[in-house]
Parts: structure tokens; sequence; C-alpha cells
């Protein structure tokens, strides 16, 4: 059980009181509502304040301009303006109701009311649902504290006319499901799931902010367990995962669980806080699996190749997804070598940097120690047998720090000696065989061939010549 506040412990930021006072002092009433009431009352209060008011915005930004305060119209077709007090935003909107939802997204109608009761009963969920005053106090009509004291997402009213008014609200369930570490109600969990196939008409990047949010709440793993058909609707490459055996000595589960485990290892092992690249390549790291799966005569399954479809799947997800290029990109490459061995001899160090560099130049080291972590979540959720390599990853991790310490050569630039050289050496002009010649110097590097030295790659270059 959490420890709810009868009232929020932390005072409303002067921005917000700010607001509240010009309204009521122009004879209307107001409130704070959302999100900053229900984090206030978990004592966590957010920056964000919102407040709902009986005024039409019109008279709303009359008051705050005739106050002195910077005022944007926002999204006047739903009685919403913006109020700006020393840096810091405050959205304004007029008490509403909501017409119904034809293309379940967009209400067809908004109408103005001046009850602040009409406004609450129309929000989605009960924790989001209450209002609050200084003076008045806490106003909640649907039960939202004890929702809160009890860790529980329910939507307000019927929920499954809350999910058919805006589809989008089924996957906001789960992200403050997850955000929150709350379940969701009974009631609304079966709404939830009976709802999920309108998130099919939902415009592709919006769904991706809310999975977003859910990826990053880092409790990928819960929603895979509790949630999976919400979010395999939003995400289809998730749904071949549901119940696939790997008939693997290696694996101890079927890849759904594989994969719940994986997610929740590289918050493990990244302390609670991995990147954003790093989460979406834990949760689609064997997305290639099921398309690459085969059994042999024996009866074990294989995966040929899989790492380097699923990098293609996850890239192309992850853009469909409308999520940035960069952080789609180093998903991938992720995903790309997650199943890789690694030699902790120089060499080895040394080849993975530049595969990773290929893949994301400049942007290797980082990789590299995240490319660990992701190979340590990964061995854990297989079998007790195959968890001993998370630690002789180790091993690997030092003898990354050790050549990055060294300045290592993995790129062409990290040479001692440049295209001029080449050309110099062996009577050429410029062209691909400068490159060319460049990139072969750099192999003989990088195995230990040649010593990284302008005196050895330089005699190095004269023998071939």
């Amino acid at each position: 059980m959490l420890a709810v506040q009868d009232a929020p412990a932390y005072p409303v930021p002067d921005y917000g009181l700010a607001v509240l006072r010009v309204l009521e002092d122009a004879g209307f009433e107001a409130w704070v509502v959302g999100g900053w009431v229900r984090d206030a009352l978990l004592g966590a209060p957010m920056h964000d304040v919102d407040v709902t008011t009986s005024a039409p915005w019109q008279e709303t930004e009359r008051a705050l301009r005739s106050a002195g305060i910077e005022v944007h119209e926002t999204g006047t077709a739903h009685g919403t303006v913006t109020a700006v007090i020393d840096g810091q935003p405050v959205e304004v909107t007029t008490y509403r109701v909501e017409g119904a939802y034809s293309d379940r997204r967009h209400p067809d109608e908004v109408r103005f009311v001046r009850d602040v009761r009409e406004d609450l009963a129309r929000r989605d969920f009960t924790v989001n649902a209450m209002a609050y005053h200084p003076n008045r106090g806490l106003l909640d009509l649907f039960g939202g504290r004890e929702d809160l004291a009890h860790g529980v997402v329910r939507a307000v009213g019927d929920p499954y006319r809350r999910f058919e008014e805006d589809a989008l609200r089924v996957l906001r369930a789960v992200r403050f499901a997850c955000r929150l570490g709350f379940e969701v109600e009974t009631r609304t969990q079966a709404a939830l799931v009976a709802c999920a196939p309108e998130l099919d008409g939902i415009a592709r990047e919006r769904v991706g902010q809310e999975m977003d949010g859910i990826v990053s709440s880092g409790r990928m793993a819960w929603a895979l367990r509790n949630e999976f058909e919400v979010v395999a609707r939003a995400v289809p490459a998730l749904m071949p995962m549901h119940g696939l055996d790997q008939r693997s000595p290696y694996h101890a589960y079927d890849l759904l669980e594989h994969t719940a485990r994986v997610c929740a290892g590289v918050e493990a092992f990244a302390g609670g806080s991995p990147t954003q690249s790093l989460r979406w390549a834990a949760l689609l790291h064997d997305v290639g699996k099921p398309v690459c799966a085969s059994v042999d005569e024996r009866g074990r399954g294989h995966f040929r190749d899989h790492q380097r479809v699923g990098a293609t799947i996850c890239r192309e997800t992850l853009l469909g997804l409308a999520l940035p290029h960069e952080v789609a990109g180093r998903a991938a490459a992720l995903v790309r070598y997650h199943d890789r061995h690694l030699s902790a001899s120089p060499a080895g160090v040394r080849k993975l940097l530049r595969r990773l560099d290929q893949a994301r130049p400049g942007e290797a080291p980082a990789l590299a120690y995240q490319l660990l972590d992701l190979q340590r979540a990964d061995a854990v959720a297989k079998t007790l047998s195959c968890a001993q390599r998370a630690v002789e990853l180790d091993v690997f991790e030092r003898a990354l720090s050790d050549e990055l310490a060294r300045g290592t050569a993995f790129r062409v630039r990290d040479l001692a000696i440049g295209g001029g050289d080449v050309m110099r050496a062996l009577g050429i002009a410029p062209g691909p065989r400068v490159g060319e010649t460049l990139s072969a110097l750099l192999d003989d590097v990088i195995y230990g061939r040649v010593e990284n030295s302008r005196d050895a790659l330089l005699a190095w270059l004269h023998e071939k010549a």
C-alpha cells in the first residue's frame, strides 16, 4: 500500500497559484487538475501545473493579459490557452464535456460547461480525475485517492466507453501502470484487451510516443507478462514471440518469457538507467527469431542469421513508430551484435569496436559498453549454465577499458599515417586504392601484425610497394 496524503504534501507552485488568483479575482472558479495533483498526493509533485476553470478561454486570456502574464493560444478549439510565468508554462482549460469519438481519437464535439464535476467525469483514469484548490481542498469524485493508495489504474466510469472514445487510452493505461508500479483494475483490464485492436487506427507516431513511455519506465518485463495483448497490438513484430518454444538446450524459457527476462536484466546490469536504445534493443533483440526459426532432425531449434534479420526489423519498427533515427540506428546495431562471441584479446576488442563504428560512426565505445549489458542480460535469461557468460563478460569489459585507455586503433583515422603518406609511399594518385590500402593497413594493426607507429606503418607500405 502506498502512503497517500489526504491533500498534497507540497504547496502549489507560485506560478500555478498566480493563475488561480487571477481567474478568481476576475470572478471565475479554478482548480489545479491532472498529473500535478496525482503525483503530489504520492509525495512527488511535478513541475507542470494544469488548471481548469469556469472561464471561457477568451475571458481567461483577457484576465491573464490584464495581469501582465504572457499567454499563448495553444488549443482554443478545446478551450485551452497557456500562461507563461517565470518561464513556467501553465495550461488553462475551460470546463468541458465531449461528444462522440467517431474516429476513436478526437471528439466530434466539445461543449463547454460551468460545473467542474462534469469536466472531471470525462477524464480517462480515476487517478487523473482529481482537482485540488489550496483553500477548498481535494475534489475526488471517483475514488482516485483510494486507487492511488491501492496501486490501481481504473477507468473513470465505463472503461469500454473510455477506450472506445480514444483508443490511445489503452496504451496510456499500461504506461501509467508501468510508470507508477500499479496494477490495472479487473474490469478496466478486460476492456483494455477488448479494445486493443482499435490501436490499428491510431497514428503510428502517437502509438510510438506511448510505447516509448512504457519502454522508458523500466517495467517492460511487467508489460510483456501482463499486457502482452496490448503492447503486441502496438508493436506487431512482437506477436510471433508468444508461445514460441525455442527447442534449445541453451534456453529454459519460451521466446516471450526470455525477452521479458532480458528487459529486466538490462535494468539491473545498467543500474536502472539504460539508454533508450538499449531498452528498445532488449525488447527487440530476438525479434528476428520467428522469421529464422527451423528445427533439425533431432528436434532442436535453430535461428540462423536472426541477428541480422532482427536488426533490420528493429530499425524498421522503431522508424515506423516515428522514434528518432539515432535511437533506431543504435538499437539496431545492438541487436545486430547481441549474440556475437566477444574475445577479450586486443584483436577481439578492436574488431568489435571497428564493427560498431562502421554501424554508428563515432559511437563505438559507448555502444560497446551497452552491448555488454545486453549480452549479460541475454545470458542470465537463458539457462543456469549460460548465466556464467555474464561473469565472463567482465573480463572483456576490463580489456575494453584497457584498450580505450591506450587509445587503441579501430578506425582509419586512428592510424599513425594518412592518405598522403600512402600516395607518396606507393606513388599513386588520389582514388579508391588509397582507402583500400588504409583499410588493409588497419586490419593488420587490429590483428597485431604491425605496430601503430609511423615508422612501422611506413615500413609496411614500402614492403607492399
